[in-house]
């Protein structure tokens, strides 16, 4: 089959076209390329192998494949939990080709999103552990034990090969079935949608409070869809970097929509429409005290995003990880001053929605189907796996592509249910 990996010299048969500028010449020298590879392999009798459809292209797989986490990023504990080489690739909706002797929950033909998680049932684990009892799948104890190597998640472990092949293997608990009707480019959002809710379930807003988005890409769209959803009288802002992206949150029901430079205009924008009161230091960023913030979702995480969101948030409000950067230096002093929380949020798992516990991956599909969601046009860009390049290249410059969310078609158009 064919497969994209990454963390292996190029397969010496694929041609390249010649670069013609400084980010085409970085995309030669990638350890990333199409190579042919043998099918899946079935770790367990109760596992399953899928055909990819549609498989997403999810923002830490772009940085990692582009090396935008630098070489500042080498101590970075969570290489503990990852495998080289790999084939890239969690957020998929597929169809079951084959079932291992003792798979069940789904059949042959049936259309499935994937709930990417290596935890203990994946591996073999048995008992699982406390997190993975407590449906906390995100926070296993066996990411580097079991049947399986090191690794997450599919798509950044060698012994679990990712979508962005022709073909992938996945336990039989990690499949979701898709509703009937609800169409590919819907269902492949599951998993940036899933790991936004997380957020907002965990860290909710208070009622009719205001909040900052800051970022608008997948994680950023799909923020503003599960406030929207769940928080439907609380006011959004959204820090947008390019216009596709402000167009799209504007559609998803922000309140208010600020470009993301220069930081000095975002926090006084942001600041007199939550009715936060500015006050200026000798140098740097105003602060508002009081602040009129009540939640900042980051999923841009940079050392400039933080220092942005401490300044606009009320006292004792909550930021809220999701986004993933190369560390660096920022101003932390309001985090103390103002008595504020900061939180992380990783990814996702079983969550309590409505008083309905179940995936989140669940129930993003069963409030997609329902109409309660809708993130149509969300997806911006399809490209077979040969044209890796040019898929990079629409992330690398989205201000020219309008790129919001891209994915891969392993197995070429597939038609649509």
């Amino acid at each position: 089959m064919k497969a994209l990996v990454f963390g292996a010299p190029a397969d010496p048969s694929e041609a390249r076209p010649v670069p013609v500028d400084e980010l085409e010449e970085r995309l030669l020298t990638l350890p990333f390329g199409l190579h042919d590879m043998d099918e899946p392999r079935l770790v367990a009798p109760d596992w399953v192998v899928l055909a990819p459809r549609l498989s997403g292209v999810c923002g830490s797989d772009a940085k990692l494949v582009l090396g935008d986490f630098g070489e500042g990023d080498v101590d970075n504990p969570m290489s503990a939990f990852s495998s080289i080489p790999h084939v890239p690739g969690h957020e998929v909706v597929a169809e079951v080709v084959e079932m291992g002797p003792a798979a069940s929950g789904v059949e042959v033909g049936q259309r499935v999103v994937l709930n990417p998680w290596l935890t203990c049932g994946p591996r073999g684990v048995d008992p699982p552990c406390p997190a993975c009892r407590a449906g906390d799948l995100s926070l296993c104890w066996s990411f580097t034990s079991g049947a399986l190597g090191p690794g997450v998640h599919v798509g950044v472990a060698t012994d679990a090969p990712g979508a962005w092949a022709q073909r992938l293997a996945a336990h039989d608990s990690m499949l979701v079935p898709v509703p009937d009707g609800l169409p590919d480019e819907l269902a492949v959002l599951a998993d940036p949608f899933a790991v936004s809710m997380h957020a907002v379930v965990h860290h909710p807003p208070p009622p009719g409070g205001r909040v900052l988005v800051y970022g608008a890409g997948a994680l950023g769209c799909t923020t503003v869809a599960a406030l929207r959803a769940l928080h439907p009288d609380v006011e959004v802002a959204v820090v947008a970097r390019f216009p596709a992206q402000a167009a799209m949150v504007s559609k998803l029901g922000a309140t208010l929509v600020v470009d993301h430079e220069p930081r000095l205009a975002v926090v006084e924008q942001v600041a007199a429409w939550s009715g936060g009161v500015l006050h200026a230091p000798f140098d740097g960023l105003p602060v508002a005290h009081p602040g009129g913030v009540h939640v900042v979702y980051d999923t841009v995480a940079r050392p400039e995003t933080f220092e942005v969101g401490v300044r606009v948030l009320a006292e004792r409000g909550t930021l809220v990880q999701t986004g993933v950067s190369t560390p660096g230096r920022w101003e932390w002093t309001p985090v103390y001053f103002k008595e504020l929380t900061i939180a992380g949020s990783n990814a996702f798992g079983v969550e309590e929605v409505d008083g309905v516990r179940k995936h989140a991956i669940a129930h993003y599909l069963d409030m997609a189907a329902e109409g309660r969601v809708d993130l149509s046009g969300m997806l911006t860009h399809r490209f077979a796996l040969e044209d890796w390049w040019d898929a990079l290249k629409a992330l690398a410059r989205q201000d020219r592509s309008g790129a919001l969310k891209v994915a891969f078609e392993p197995n070429g158009t597939i038609g649509a249910a």
